[in-house]
């Protein structure tokens, strides 16, 4: 044990999880407590690499079989027995619409038993990242599932409640002891984990506090141990407290703007029967009267990493050349660009935004606003807390957002297969592609990726597919995160990439 005695974790940051229900939103606050409450098969050690979790053996039968050797003696919370079917019942969930987790098990075709601790993984085709992607796909308790009524997924983007979005039973580390949405989650250790904790929590309670000033002072006075988004504008003061510390590191998650580039008419643009977002010159207008360096320096107190990919560098696929601005800083060619297109005087758009998710994320898009309309793109800006504003995204409800995309796999097909990949809402691919583009050579590339088992080929087609999206100007990359974590002086933890503490690592003195 870390430390001599048990210790209560108090974290704060901006937002709120979302839901409990394991495989109803990708969203990576809400991963972050859920991956203390349900596991998967296989999980990351502190490197990032895969090590043993519910599952403690895997072996590859043949290119598009993998056989699991399950963990014996694990107990849910409620006390019931770990076992295949569980597996089997957790997996096909997710791979269920209205699931939102089937980028975790988008390659699997189905899952079978073999005995009470074995199951089979049947593939659609070999997939060289497979448990990579399986350290998302969280294990239910099938019992517990139908007894509650809770076999699918709750549908998150229709706006469903359900038993599974407001209570838990996993393995994990922690249990859930009660969610008041925006209010208090609270977590409690679980006595009969499988294994054991490198810390001395045995508490976590977390206070979501949107605003900056009241999260700092929080943390300030000693209301709260630690907080995981402090603000950019409060980390110098922070970092002259003697009582305070920061740990801070990049994150693997890029901050962008997406475009609506489906409909045929934009909404309130003022130019009927057009989308002017349809227009590869528009997009690249957009994006050349975009200061990314002003960003960078004013916005974000160069607490960022300005980006010309959709990548960041700790990800696979991520080449110094791709993060390259695709056309530099300037008004003029933007207005250029905007009138070859046919809009000389500009025309109207809606921004929108979350206001409580990313680093700077209001200040981010008012500054994105008044760079538009200094080339005649007249923007006005609609921000939302991220639980409304991600259901409006799902929904393609938006003609252009800002968004962060964090990368699981730490592979570049996770962000490719669910932001780049044509919608169609059966399966994992374009599930936050919220512009809707499609683009059948991008499809094909990232099919091809899915399978392709020879590396340097694989490296390859990921690096044409991400410089293909570029030279389109599909997305409009801001910057990649960079994300410190504001502690009380006595409080011990590893900084993750993800942007996920993990309380089982950490200690309070």
């Amino acid at each position: 044990m870390g430390s001599v005695h048990a210790a209560n974790l108090r974290w704060a940051g901006a937002n709120d999880i979302l839901t409990i229900d394991p495989h109803a939103q990708n969203h990576q606050t809400t991963h972050a407590f859920l991956q203390q409450i349900y596991e998967s098969l296989v999980r990351y050690d502190a490197k990032y690499q895969i090590e043993p979790a519910l599952a403690t053996k895997w072996t590859q039968i043949s290119p598009t079989q993998v056989r699991f050797e399950l963990r014996k003696g694990v107990k849910f919370h409620d006390g019931a027995p770990f076992t295949a079917d569980d597996v089997v019942f957790s997996l096909t969930r997710a791979m269920t619409p209205p699931s939102n987790m089937m980028s975790a098990v988008q390659s699997v075709k189905e899952v079978k038993k073999v005995d009470e601790h074995t199951v089979d993984l049947i593939l659609k085709g070999p997939n060289p990242i497979l448990l990579r992607e399986l350290t998302e796909a969280r294990i239910m308790n099938k019992a517990w599932a139908e007894k509650h009524n809770s076999t699918k997924s709750q549908d998150y983007a229709g706006k469903e409640e359900s038993y599974a979005s407001r209570n838990a039973n996993g393995t994990g580390p922690f249990s859930l002891v009660s969610w008041q949405p925006d209010q208090k989650l609270t977590l409690k250790k679980n006595a009969g984990w499988w294994d054991k904790p490198k810390g001395n929590i045995d508490e976590v309670v977390f206070t979501p506090i949107k605003s900056a000033a009241t999260r700092t002072a929080a943390l300030v006075s000693g209301q709260v141990d630690f907080v995981v988004d402090p603000p950019p504008q409060d980390q110098a003061r922070m970092k002259a407290d003697a009582n305070l510390k920061l740990i801070e590191g990049a994150e693997n998650r890029t901050i962008y703007l997406g475009l609506d580039q489906f409909r045929d008419e934009l909404p309130g643009a003022g130019t009927p029967g057009k989308n002017p977002l349809k227009d590869k010159r528009v997009r690249q207008a957009l994006y050349q009267a975009i200061d990314s360096a002003g960003l960078h320096s004013r916005t974000m107190r160069n607490l960022s990493v300005p980006a010309g990919a959709m990548v960041a560098p700790m990800v696979h696929g991520w080449s110094k050349q791709l993060d390259e601005r695709a056309a530099k800083y300037d008004i003029e060619a933007a207005k250029k660009l905007l009138a070859d297109a046919g809009y000389p005087n500009g025309f109207a758009l809606k921004l929108d935004c979350p206001n409580d998710r990313y680093v700077n994320d209001e200040a981010i898009c008012q500054a994105v606003t008044a760079m538009w309309t200094r080339i005649g793109v007249k923007t006005t800006l609609q921000t939302a807390p991220m639980a409304q504003f991600v259901t409006r995204v799902l929904n393609n409800d938006v003609s252009a957002y800002l968004f962060g995309w964090g990368v699981a796999t730490f592979d570049a097909l996770y962000t490719l297969d669910s932001l780049m990949s044509t919608k169609e809402g059966k399966t994992a691919a374009g599930v936050y592609n919220g512009g809707r583009f499609s683009d059948p050579k991008l499809d094909a590339m990232i099919q091809q990726i899915k399978v392709e088992m020879d590396l340097p080929k694989r490296d390859a087609l990921l690096n044409d597919a991400l410089k293909l999206t570029k030279d389109e100007y599909y997305y409009l990359p801001l910057h990649h995160q960079i994300r410190p974590w504001a502690m009380r002086k006595n409080v011990d933890t590893v900084h993750r990439a993800d942007d996920r503490p993990m309380p089982i690592w950490t200690t309070i003195k």
